[in-house]
């Protein structure tokens, strides 16, 4: 089948349905609501965060530098992000602090929820809840753009509605090169962020209808310049990140790879297995459950003997310990890090390595 007769096809340049085109409609507008919600509140960010786009609205954006990092985002996702009391965790289906898939009707009926178990952010904002581009590849791609100024972009898909036009303007307004970003017909995933007194997040994705890049979208020209491919392990998107991986190492690109949850590398750790044991991912990230869920079985399944493990299928490895800090192992080389935030500690381990 060709490529002109598959749905899904993505529309990068078109005035109407590009990332550039986002931004371009957007210039001289005024800011909308930023309320949380699967409508979603739009942000504006300031015009001179804008990607560079033609006069006419009609051309593409001019080519940016490549990208020193790539992320890959099979399907680009806003977060609700909320603090929430323990009551509202007991009462959602699936374990907490974790992540586990849900579908419309359940994400709407969470986040109608979140307003009787609010609490405050740490800054004292009461607001019900703050809707962001997220997932953890666009996090870490954002804070090493807007955070570190490293030269960041994502490959991926997003929709044409309310949301995928929110994640265009997060994602550019940190600065991240979105010209690998395809903008197709249809709705963007969303995930109901709850975090806790503690700061411990409950994961809650809807991607049953989101719009997803698929593999044969992908071409070695999408890699060409950069130096790293960050993925999140997800049993399905399996195809897609196996593709992308393959033409990564034929370009000389470095892969990085989290674990994304406890319960995906429980209920799927055979061809999780299979990946790290292909020799493919240099640098590997898990947290402690992921990490005991790796070693389910084994004698030791603690942080420690984790990071043993994954040593042995990665150039790097690293096991984060919340705010305990992390471990990384590279080769005979043992580092522990103590009293950093575990985000922090994400991306410094990540920037040490390059």
């Amino acid at each position: 089948e060709s490529r002109e007769g598959r749905k899904e096809t993505p529309s990068r340049f078109g005035p109407s349905s590009s990332p550039a085109a986002v931004l371009q409609s957007e210039r001289g507008g005024g800011e909308r609501g930023g309320g949380m919600g699967v409508g979603g509140g739009l942000l504006h960010p300031p015009a001179a965060n804008f990607l560079p786009v033609e006069d006419d609205g009609q051309s593409c954006p001019t080519p940016p530098p490549p990208a020193l990092i790539l992320g890959l985002l099979p399907s680009a996702m806003v977060d609700h992000v909320a603090r929430v009391d323990w009551s509202l965790l007991n009462r959602i289906p699936g374990d907490r602090g974790g992540s586990q898939q849900v579908a419309l009707q359940e994400l709407e009926d969470i986040l109608r929820e979140v307003n009787a178990h609010i609490l405050p952010f740490l800054d004292g904002d009461a607001s019900p809840g703050r809707s962001i581009a997220g997932g953890s590849v666009a996090n870490t791609i954002r804070g090493l753009a807007a955070g570190f100024r490293v030269p960041s972009g994502v490959i991926g898909a997003c929709g044409d509605d309310d949301q995928g036009r929110q994640f265009v303007r997060n994602m550019s307004s940190s600065g991240v090169y979105l010209s690998r970003l395809r903008m197709k017909k249809g709705p963007t995933g969303q995930c109901a962020c709850l975090v806790d007194a503690d700061g411990n997040r409950t994961m809650r994705p809807c991607l049953s209808h989101a719009v997803k890049l698929q593999a044969h979208e992908l071409s070695r020209e999408d890699f060409r310049g950069s130096q790293w491919l960050v993925v999140r392990y997800n049993s399905y998107n399996l195809e897609l990140i196996r593709a992308a991986i393959k033409m990564a190492k034929q370009e000389g690109v470095s892969v990085s790879m989290d674990l994304a949850s406890f319960e995906m590398v429980r209920d799927f750790r055979s061809p999780l297995l299979d990946l790290l044991e292909s020799g493919q991912i240099d640098l590997c990230f898990a947290n402690e459950d992921e990490a005991r869920e790796l070693l389910r079985g084994e004698p030791k399944a603690d942080p420690e003997a984790a990071v043993a493990f994954l040593s042995k299928h990665c150039r790097w490895a690293v096991v984060t310990l919340g705010h305990k800090g992390c471990i990384a192992k590279q080769g005979r080389k043992v580092c522990t890090e103590q009293g950093f935030f575990c985000d922090f500690c994400f991306w410094q381990t990540f920037l040490l390595c390059l």
